[in-house]
């Protein structure tokens, strides 16, 4: 019996593409599968992040999402551990590293000097020391926002009960008791969620919410259209 060896069409280089999920909208996975074809021969295709806040990862073709817990820094960890895995197995020519997070600049340059050839990938925001401790880097276009907003997921559907438990369509609270109580009633946690704080958590969602600062108290309340049209 024959062991056949790998079985290769392409003189590209075997690519294996680490995602950061966490930090990288699933709505630029077009576009990273596009520059992975163009630049290599990918054979490892991953995307990492907390599978509870990054849903839509998990139904993007082609790509396999890696549930990284809800631990700091749980994601770079272990995009760290598998890029150096597959390097020191030698099982890839060229790595893929897609997030506009500078913490990946040590990986790559540590890619870099294990002889691999390290593609960066991220939004304008990057950093420059990111993108210079790359062999190259593709700067990812801002995705187009949808025209429909999203309807209030289960995160929302719990924070709603907190703000609203009355029924009044006029109700706020502030939000350090919204934290406090979404800890109590769901042992939640914003520092967990991609967004990292409630300003942000809730400045992103302003089709569902209404901010206001009043004598330096910071309060929300539910947008009752927004609702209102979820539980239709």
């Amino acid at each position: 019996m024959s062991i056949l060896p790998p079985f290769r069409t392409t003189d590209l280089p075997r690519l294996s593409v680490f995602v950061d999920a966490d930090n990288i909208s699933a709505a630029q996975a077009t576009a990273i599968l596009d520059l992975a074809r163009r630049l290599g021969a990918p054979d490892l295709i991953r995307a990492y992040g907390n599978a509870c806040h990054r849903p839509e990862w998990d139904r993007v073709p082609g790509f396999h999402l890696i549930h990284s817990g809800s631990g700091k820094n749980a994601t770079d960890m272990l995009i760290c551990l598998d890029a150096m895995e597959r390097a020191l197995s030698q099982q890839c020519e060229a790595v893929l590293l897609v997030s506009s997070d500078q913490d990946f600049t040590h990986l790559a340059t540590r890619l870099r000097e294990r002889g691999l050839t390290v593609i960066g990938a991220g939004e304008a925001k990057t950093s420059e020391r990111f993108r210079a401790a790359c062999s190259v880097f593709e700067e990812l276009a801002a995705p187009v926002s949808p025209r429909s907003t999203p309807p209030p997921d289960d995160l929302d559907s719990k924070i709603h009960e907190i703000i609203k438990p009355d029924n009044s369509n006029r109700q706020s609270i502030p939000v350090t008791q919204l934290s406090n109580s979404m800890w109590a009633k769901h042992k939640f946690k914003i520092s967990e969620h991609p967004d990292k704080n409630w300003t942000d958590y809730l400045g992103h969602r302003t089709h569902l919410y209404e901010v206001a600062v009043t004598k330096g108290t910071t309060t929300v309340r539910c947008k009752p259209a927004a609702f209102k049209i979820a539980a239709n």
